[in-house]
């Protein structure tokens, strides 16, 4: 597996110098989150994230006649690879980022910016506004109240009333 993301790394990073594209730049910085998640290497993990984020970043400002979908999935995937920056390193700032590229977007009512802004606000310790961003997310039809309860982040609100009621009203 890891051979295979590696191939294709190198071929889009060739793709790159004769054809770069929004879908390219979505692409290339998903592989190298893939890398990330594969890697057990700390400074290889940060190198693999940096990378990514760079070319999701580039994508995502450098192509002015995107669609607003390829738009919103450059974002989603800026801001899962500032998560992971936040899962490695405990450093809220990267939840906070993760904040400022979605947060113009949360118009769309997209469940992921939801679970994203959600997340990020329970990094920071942001009770209200993690909850506000969790109803929100109830509220589409990508809500998985599973998910939620797997999330560490969200641990301390598993014995909430809200949380619990959130999570039945989807389970019943």
């Amino acid at each position: 597996m890891t051979k295979r993301i590696i191939e294709r790394l190198g071929e889009t990073d060739q793709l790159f110098l004769s054809e770069n594209s929004a879908e390219l730049a979505l692409e290339r910085g998903d592989l190298r989150l893939q890398l990330v998640a594969l890697s057990k290497n700390k400074q290889e993990q940060i190198h693999f994230l940096h990378e990514a984020i760079a070319i999701l970043e580039q994508g995502r400002i450098e192509f002015e006649d995107i669609s607003v979908s390829l738009y919103l999935d450059l974002s989603l995937q800026l801001a899962k690879a500032y998560m992971i920056y936040f899962e490695l390193s405990h450093d809220t700032k990267f939840a906070l980022i993760t904040q400022q590229i979605l947060k113009p977007l949360a118009h769309l009512n997209d469940g992921n910016i939801f679970l994203f802004l959600a997340y990020s606000c329970a990094c920071k310790q942001e009770n209200a506004l993690t909850r506000h961003w969790l109803v929100k997310y109830e509220k589409t039809v990508t809500f998985d109240p599973i998910l939620l309860q797997q999330y560490s982040a969200f641990k301390p609100f598993h014995a909430e009333h809200w949380f619990k009621t959130l999570i039945q009203h989807k389970l019943n």
